[in-house]
């Protein structure tokens, strides 16, 4: 790489130019994660360029306001970063790099028909970029990708549209490491900022940027490759750790105990970190990375693999033990009236992609059920669900609900008001004691936690009596 925005300058320097707005910064992608990373951006640097195909993005953007909900303090950094000359918005790509110095890439790689990345929006931003690309530009990768891409694509392919040599500009990558609803907090320095360059230069002045954005610390790897593994590394742990105890969760009840009571005291233990189980895996992370790392290694990962479709499964998992458990009071699913609780793949945040709702609802309607559907952040009618009201289950028969996604509006449902019916509880989450309603938990309810005594002998804690009458034992 030659010398760019960053090239010879000293770390005072570089800091100077960098909140004076001298190293202009563009953005690609203002979705849920890059509007809040171009606005700090904005914040630290003085001079950014939010890039977004979606015209009403960039008017929303440009007038001030986030169109990305649930982001504590997003609305009045962009408020604040838009009034100040700091931030502003553009379909443009090409004029955006033309007039940008440093390039940040934060749009998703979903997965094609036959499951291998799909890098078409990747590469696309990179023809914006090539248009306006001069010497001594550094690129950034925040995107998550397949490990090599970097290397492999990225480099190449701005090299080949600019025509530049690839000496000339610098390309790393540091993965994005945020949540949706965290998302501010996160990028300022929740965590390490991960770093690796495609050569030592990209990889040093991407350090110093970061250590710029972040107050936490900033762990340069080995190459763009390395920084590439690592984000797809965490993803893939997720998925397996999630299908091992979705797993055990299966088997709950030919051992007749709780697998989740065994994964909760298992866990005091620091060296064994059990996720919870559930009716599946959803977002657009994790059930995307391990095909990156498939798509990338000359043999089968079997392990990666079988997780994968374990996780996969668990809906239709979901599905057939509902059938059992109606099927033992009498009732056939095809007869059933059944009410899917939660939408969204994670509470609290109104995004569906790959949700295991999705696949509830599928396998629901092919059997000949009526489905029904609540959740106060997306409408279950666009999944093939009749939409109700938490507020409207009150005078409605169902003879059987699932919990698919804990959300908080949940508590508010009056489950006293409804008539009895079975409820498969996906998440260990509903309190049902005292109701008629029989509550079943995939995996088995946590339950209470044994009496823990200190080194001196002295009970720490005090449990209740377990219920056993389906509904989650009261605290």
């Amino acid at each position: 790489m030659s010398a760019g925005p960053y090239g010879s300058a000293s770390a005072r320097e570089r800091r100077e130019a960098f909140a004076s707005g001298e190293i202009p910064v563009a953005v690609y992608g203002l979705g849920k994660m890059g509007l809040p990373l171009a606005a700090v951006y904005a914040d630290v640097a003085g001079d950014v360029i939010g890039v977004d195909v979606d015209p009403d993005v960039v008017e929303t953007v440009n007038a001030g306001e986030s169109h990305v909900a649930g982001e504590p303090g997003l609305d009045d950094l962009v408020a604040e970063q838009v009034e100040r000359g700091r931030l502003r918005a553009t379909t443009d790509g090409a004029t955006a790099a033309a007039e940008a110095r440093v390039h940040v890439v934060i749009v998703p790689t979903l997965l094609d028909d036959g499951d291998d990345p799909d890098l078409t929006t990747v590469e696309a931003v990179a023809d914006d970029i090539a248009a306006g690309l001069s010497p001594g530009d550094l690129v950034i990768a925040e995107s998550t990708l397949p490990p090599g891409t970097c290397r492999d694509v990225l480099v190449p392919h701005l090299a080949a549209e600019s025509g530049l040599d690839p000496d000339e500009f610098g390309v790393a990558f540091c993965p994005e490491r945020t949540a949706s609803g965290t998302a501010l907090r996160d990028i300022r320095g929740r965590y390490p900022k991960v770093v690796g360059g495609v050569d030592d230069e990209s990889a040093r002045a991407a350090a110093a940027l970061y250590d710029e954005i972040t107050d936490n610390a900033v762990h340069v790897v080995s190459d763009a490759t390395t920084a590439e593994a690592v984000k797809v590394f965490e993803g893939v742990y997720r998925d397996v750790n999630i299908a091992l105890v979705n797993e055990l969760a299966t088997a709950a009840d030919d051992l007749g105990v709780s697998v989740r009571e065994a994964i909760e005291t298992a866990n005091d233990i620091p060296m064994c970190h059990l996720h919870d189980p559930g009716p599946g895996v959803g977002g657009h992370c994790i059930p995307n990375y391990p095909y990156f790392l498939l798509s990338r290694v000359g043999r089968d990962l079997e392990l990666t693999r079988t997780a994968r479709g374990i996780n996969e499964a668990m809906p239709g998992v979901t599905v057939d033990l509902l059938e059992r458990e109606l099927a033992a009071e009498g009732v056939a699913l095809a007869d059933a009236s059944v009410l899917v609780l939660g939408f969204t793949y994670r509470p609290g945040v109104a995004e569906t992609r790959s949700s295991p709702a999705i696949g509830v609802v599928e396998r629901l309607t092919d059997a000949g059920a009526e489905v029904w559907g609540v959740d106060p952040l997306v409408d279950p009618g666009e999944f093939g669900a009749r939409p109700v009201a938490v507020e409207d289950l009150p005078g409605r028969a169902f003879d059987a609900a699932v919990l698919v996604t804990a959300q908080a509006a949940f508590d508010r449902i009056d489950w006293e008001a409804l008539e009895p019916m079975l409820v498969v509880d996906g998440r260990d989450a509903l309190s049902l004691a005292d109701t008629d309603h029989r509550r079943y938990v995939l995996g088995g309810a946590a339950g209470d936690r044994p009496v823990v005594y200190d080194e001196g002998g002295r009970d720490r804690a005090t449990p209740t009596p377990r219920r056993t009458d389906g509904g989650r034992p009261r605290r």
